[in-house]
């Protein structure tokens, strides 16, 4: 299978980007890995393809990274695309926002807005992605605040503990993939 980093910077097979990255080819390997066991897994479980590319687009459209978002929102039906588009519009903010325990890093809080799905947004994405959505957007912007309490909406929509696992591995995930193609990208311009 084609590296999906590869594929959203535009590595091409013996460029200078392609022998930089096959200097951390553990790396390499590794985050192909990820991709695949979260996006191709031989068992959906209780996470459907369609959940994990919505909440795919979801994460890169709240970060602003095109061609992530372009990636996963390609691999959804017009109708979902078009509910996730609504609601990362909606959903985009700065951050990171949050309270630390009290201490040290407390200088650090900054309040910040919470965000929860449109109605609109609740009749397209059907019963279960508003809740992951929210979920995922206390995960991008308000990490400090994520809480066990937070989760028991999830758990009201119908995810199960595992389901709940793999939405946060997801947004972990294409974090980290945001930022690995947003640098490689940013060296390709160098080069």
């Amino acid at each position: 299978m084609t590296d999906v980093i590869d594929t959203l910077v535009g590595i091409a097979p013996g460029s200078k980007l392609d022998a930089i990255r096959a200097n951390r080819s553990e790396a390499r390997k590794h985050a192909q890995a990820s991709y695949t066991s979260l996006f191709e897994p031989r068992d959906m479980a209780g996470v459907t393809a369609d959940e994990r590319h919505a909440i795919a687009a979801f994460v890169a459209g709240l970060h602003g990274e095109p061609k992530t978002d372009a990636f996963y929102a390609a691999k959804l039906p017009a109708g979902l695309r078009a509910a996730v588009v609504a609601e990362v519009a909606a959903a985009r903010s700065k951050g990171p926002y949050g309270r630390f325990p009290k201490g040290p890093l407390s200088a650090e809080d900054a309040p910040g807005p919470t965000w929860k799905v449109s109605d609109a947004g609740r009749k397209a994405l059907g019963a279960r992605l508003p809740s992951a959505f929210e979920h995922t957007h206390m995960l991008v912007f308000h990490p400090r605040d994520a809480a066990a309490p937070a989760l028991q909406s999830l758990l009201d929509a119908g995810w199960s503990t595992t389901d709940i696992v793999t939405v946060s591995q997801l947004v972990a995930f294409l974090s980290y993939q945001i930022r690995v193609v947003s640098g490689l990208s940013i060296l390709a311009s160098t080069l």
